[in-house]
């Protein structure tokens, strides 16, 4: 699989549209919580939207949030990679320049949840080094049955 070295950068008003279009990709939105592509206003308005792009072009987004300012907790709450993207790793290579900045920045822990049937995102946070912390079963009615979370961690020191 050739390597991507994705860029991160903050997401601005001009890219609400693309990023919407996506989140309503018929092969991204049955993955994202319902609410996801509700809150990308409000992701946007607090500066934890970013998007990814390769060779300059825009090939995915991630919104990353600090949960927890005193303990330096950041959660990453929703990854979507353009389904022309997919692929090349690129999931894994998001989480991982998401650590690398949240990390340089002072973050001590990155945390996620994704849907258990989710197994490209099950296994991009694990081709990123998060550790698997544990499963909230049935935690989730989504498709018409109840939905495992499966919960990941990272720690700076990992």
């Amino acid at each position: 699989m050739p390597s991507v070295d994705p860029v991160l950068r903050p997401a601005d008003a001009a890219d609400l549209p693309w990023i919407r279009a996506l989140a309503g990709e018929e092969a991204v939105a049955p993955f994202l919580s319902t609410s996801a592509a509700d809150r990308l206003e409000d992701a946007l308005a607090e500066g934890e939207l970013l998007v990814a792009e390769v060779d300059g072009a825009a090939a995915g987004a991630v919104r990353v949030a600090t949960v927890n300012r005193r303990s330096r907790i950041a959660a990453v709450r929703t990854l979507m990679v353009a389904p022309d993207a997919r692929g090349r790793g690129l999931g894994a290579a998001i989480l991982r320049a998401v650590v690398r900045d949240a990390f340089a920045r002072g973050i001590h822990r990155v945390e996620g949840e994704v849907y258990g049937f989710n197994t490209a995102a099950l296994r991009s946070f694990e081709r990123a080094g998060f550790t698997r912390e544990g499963v909230r079963r049935r935690a989730y009615d989504r498709h018409g049955a109840w939905q495992d979370g499966v919960s990941f961690g990272l720690l700076a020191e990992d």
